[in-house]
């Protein structure tokens, strides 16, 4: 395959993505000329193919979409950059170039810690999220700049959230007041999670407290309840208690 040839700007936009995932794809793409989907879950291990597509286009970068075959004879998906003068020029398409200033604003303002689970995390492992999925919001004109439209993840949190959202009634709808109730988008106040009403509790036990976490399990299993359930019971025993 002949080897494409961009224009510097584009190349440079292509060399500032860091994120592990968009920047497997653009790599493979720049060395191959494409990715499958069969290269990205065989070769790379990323089971939800479209997801890393998408990831490289939330930096801007256009993507294009075609057929090939696969190793079973089956037509498949592949993809291959867009031509650079589609470049996405909305206001988050050059996220990439400020993402270091982004992300210590983030950090000065909340912390070094993950904003699902409540939790602190060396600041190399934590990675700058859209609170409300660029997927929905990405393209609407309202939605800004502001360190509050973003929050830090950790590698299990940013999973968790991209399954659940992607999972939910309104990643079809992509209505934003709903995304900005939910628990996904602002923990520290919402109604629902990926529109279901349910509540969520993250602990996470780390250092000298795994000690505690392995006391807990050995007590739950004394009762034969599962470790979640044994501390909700622990929970209603002590308010309980309380109120009488």
């Amino acid at each position: 395959m002949t080897k494409n040839i961009y224009p510097p700007e584009f190349l440079q936009l292509l060399k500032s993505v860091e994120a592990k995932r968009p920047k497997t794809v653009i790599d493979h793409i720049l060395k191959y000329g494409q990715i499958t989907t069969e290269e990205l879950k065989s070769t790379y291990g990323y089971n939800h193919p479209p997801r890393a597509i998408r990831d490289v286009r939330e930096h801007g970068i256009p993507i294009e979409m075609f057929r090939v075959t696969g190793s079973d004879g089956r037509k498949i998906a592949a993809y291959k950059f867009g031509h650079p003068s589609k470049v996405r020029a909305t206001q988050l398409s050059g996220r990439t170039a400020f993402s270091s200033k982004l992300k210590n604003a983030l950090i000065d303002k909340h912390g070094a810690r993950c904003n699902i689970y409540l939790e602190p995390f060396p600041v190399r492992e934590l990675q700058i999220d859209h609170r409300i999925p660029f997927e929905i919001a990405g393209d609407n004109s309202d939605f800004s700049e502001d360190i509050d439209e973003y929050m830090l993840l950790c590698a299990s949190a940013s999973r968790a959230k991209s399954w659940s959202c992607e999972n939910c009634k309104n990643w079809k709808n992509k209505e934003i007041i709903t995304c900005k109730t939910c628990c996904w988008a602002y923990p520290e106040s919402y109604k629902h999670i990926a529109m279901r009403d349910i509540r969520r509790l993250d602990l996470l036990w780390s250092g000298d407290e795994v000690t505690d976490y392995d006391i807990l399990l050995k007590e739950a299993e004394k009762v034969r309840e599962e470790a979640p359930e044994y501390v909700k019971n622990l929970l209603r025993n002590h308010f309980k208690n309380k109120s009488s």
